[in-house]
């Protein structure tokens, strides 16, 4: 079964999907294939920065994601030595018309983008669909191969898009080189019924040896524990009691929403830092984790896969649109994208370093009395790293053409 169109989308995630809707939106035919029945995977990245919101607001679907249960976090906590809590980054001091991070499933998103590409001509999401193969001729990607419901078949397009994760088949299957960065790391990812005492805060939380990351969600709290890398079966075989303590010694409040876990219900994230050397290859890109996998370090993985798929967009809806692409518009994607995945991924490392040292540390985690002071008298600086993470250093809009559409109910 043969077909063809003018952009192949690998990948049913924020940059796929994202790239897929705006390449829609400017006309141009294109196809994404998911290769799961549904979005429904737990765990996923859930954040959703005001880049991405201002995002959805400028396409016409900020009404529609309003619609989705999800909680905001404005400012983020870090324990002193004096027993207080001292803001060190707050978001509601942006200026922004959307000062907050929404914590949102991401299957909900993603439902809600495919909603949004249905109602668009020029655009085709085939789930359980997985690409097997890439078509190349004269070294040039020309399409992919892929096993549906319907059987076998293949795909020609101009151009073909990898947006199929940090183990992206595309990516393996073109041969490219990747750079690996050392990681320490590992975190179980679980969800604590109850609530913590702060609202829209998000906060470390600490005991002997242990590192958890508490994030404010309607019902429950998502919680992620800090452990060294590789450990994750040792510290299975202490039992779910061992792991039970620990979160009590960190977060006291959680004290009734622990006792019903079970060690299956921590789910281990394996954490990779990596980027390919070169993100493209001819008739092909790769976008999001597909190019350089992220530490979940502050959250920013989906985001900047979000920012990747507008940069492309914009960039290549044009040639793409008149069939004239070259590997010249290609390459611009990563020329414009390299810089803020360097210094994320830069800043990442660094940290990744400080938690390390910090968990094989028996000494007490808590800000110095006088920087928690100095951060009170000028509260202004925390909107420094708020704007950071929240919107980024380099901030992508989509073309004009993709603007301001209200999905079709």
């Amino acid at each position: 079964m043969d077909s063809s169109t003018r952009c192949i989308i690998v990948g049913g995630g924020p940059a796929g999907m994202v790239a897929g809707l705006l390449l829609a939106r400017y006309g141009i035919p294109v196809t994404v294939f998911e290769k799961h029945r549904d979005f429904l995977r737990d765990f996923r990245g859930d954040t959703i920065h005001p880049s991405t919101l201002q995002l959805l607001d400028e396409l016409g679907l900020m009404g529609e994601f309003e619609k989705i249960n999800y909680s905001k976090v404005t400012h983020a906590e870090f324990p002193c030595k004096d027993g207080t809590l001292s803001t060190v980054l707050d978001l509601s001091r942006l200026k922004h018309p959307y000062p907050y991070i929404a914590m949102a499933p991401q299957w909900d998103f993603l439902d809600l983008l495919a909603r949004a590409g249905a109602d668009e001509d020029c655009f085709e999401l085939r789930m359980n669909c997985e690409v097997t193969d890439l078509l190349i001729e004269g070294g040039r990607v020309v399409g992919i191969r892929y096993s549906g419901p319907e059987g076998i078949g293949q795909m020609r397009a101009l151009l073909t898009i990898a947006a199929d994760g940090r183990w992206s088949k595309v990516r393996e299957v073109a041969g490219m080189s990747m750079k690996a960065f050392r990681v320490p790391l590992d975190v179980w990812w679980f969800k604590v019924p109850g609530q913590l005492q702060g609202e829209n805060v998000l906060a470390p939380a600490f005991a002997k040896n242990r590192a958890f990351v508490l994030i404010p969600r309607n019902g429950y709290v998502q919680t992620a524990m800090l452990l060294s890398k590789g450990a994750d079966a040792q510290l299975r075989t202490l039992g779910s009691e061992v792991w039970h303590q620990a979160i009590v010694a960190a977060a006291p409040e959680l004290h009734e929403g622990v006792q019903g876990l079970k060690l299956e219900d921590a789910k281990l994230l394996d954490i990779k830092v990596n980027r390919a050397i070169r993100w493209w290859r001819r008739g092909l890109l790769c976008i999001g984790d597909s190019a350089h996998a992220m530490s979940p370090v502050g959250g920013v993985g989906v985001n900047l896969a979000v920012q990747d798929a507008v940069a492309t967009a914009r960039i290549l809806a044009g040639p793409l649109k008149s069939g004239t692409i070259s590997d010249r518009d290609v390459a611009a994607v990563q020329k414009r994208r390299i810089i803020p995945t360097i210094l994320v991924q830069s800043t990442q490392r660094l940290m990744h370093l400080g938690l390390e040292r910090l968990m094989k540390s028996n000494e007490e985690v808590a800000m110095p009395v006088l920087v928690a002071k100095f951060l009170k008298a000028f509260p202004s600086l925390t909107s420094i790293p708020a704007r950071l993470l929240g919107v980024g250093i380099l901030q992508e809009r989509p073309p004009a053409a993709a603007r301001s559409r209200v999905i079709k109910r």
